[in-house]
């Protein structure tokens, strides 16, 4: 149900309570007739500072989530955005189409733009064959970033995972660390470099990099914003944000 100020689009947006990068980084990319409404997923445990612990994280916000999205659909909103990335890709190609079901059943119907599904629409935008990734996961979820990415057709050159200690400490990894991170998993023959992980703050870091790199680097909230957008027939070009959200 549009509204008077959000006319084209009021989007329900999926968050864990851990996350502060997410509304900071959609509202910088908010375009007319378009408004975010958060439903936050409580996250009791917010440690990650091994696999176990990241597994443990994400199987207490899969109980949780439920409530978020009740809360968010109580508004009437007109379709879901995902703003947590590690539970989108678990379990490869199907676990990111099972997740989208699941979303689908638990907001009675409704679209929704996950991670996973935009960094699939970016890779076809592309037609990017070789990539690079980092994250701020653990091993165990570095693994399921690889297998969903390989599952879809591409060539993973290198992941590095920067095994941040719990779910808030993310946000404090500065522009700096992403971009040598970024250059680490990057070579000649490689298309794009991705980002997941949407608490950090990558989305200006990654427009920079780009630009110095002469080839697409993109953060997962960029793309998740804009394969919201297109989804919904939304094709506003933003500035400031990377080539993805300029010319795609």
């Amino acid at each position: 149900m549009v509204g008077l100020l959000a006319n084209r689009a009021q989007f329900g947006l999926i968050l864990p309570s851990t996350n502060t990068s997410v509304e900071a980084e959609f509202n910088r990319m908010l375009v007319p007739g378009v408004s975010w409404h958060s439903g936050r997923i409580f996250a009791a445990n917010p440690d990650l500072s091994s696999s176990s612990a990241m597994v443990a994280f994400l199987e207490e916000l899969r109980v949780e989530i439920k409530r978020a999205v009740q809360s968010v659909v109580h508004a009437k909103v007109d379709f879901l955005v995902m703003g947590m990335s590690a539970e989108t890709f678990w379990g490869g190609k199907s676990g990111a189409e099972e997740f989208v079901k699941f979303m689908g059943e638990l907001s009675g119907g409704l679209g929704v733009t996950t991670g996973a599904a935009a960094c699939g629409a970016v890779v076809k935008a592309y037609n990017a064959k070789k990539i690079g990734i980092i994250t701020p996961y653990q091993p165990v979820g570095d693994q399921q970033v690889v297998d969903f990415f390989e599952q879809i057709g591409c060539t993973v050159h290198k992941i590095i995972g920067l095994k941040c200690e719990s779910a808030t400490s993310i946000s404090l990894v500065t522009p700096e660390v992403l971009k040598d991170s970024w250059r680490k998993v990057d070579a000649k023959d490689v298309d794009l470099l991705f980002q997941a992980g949407t608490n950090l703050l990558a989305g200006k870091a990654a427009a920079e990099l780009e630009a110095e790199l002469g080839k697409p680097v993109i953060a997962i909230n960029t793309a998740t914003v804009w394969h919201a957008y297109r989804t919904n027939g939304i094709m506003d070009k933003v500035q400031g944000w990377g080539s993805l959200l300029e010319k795609h």
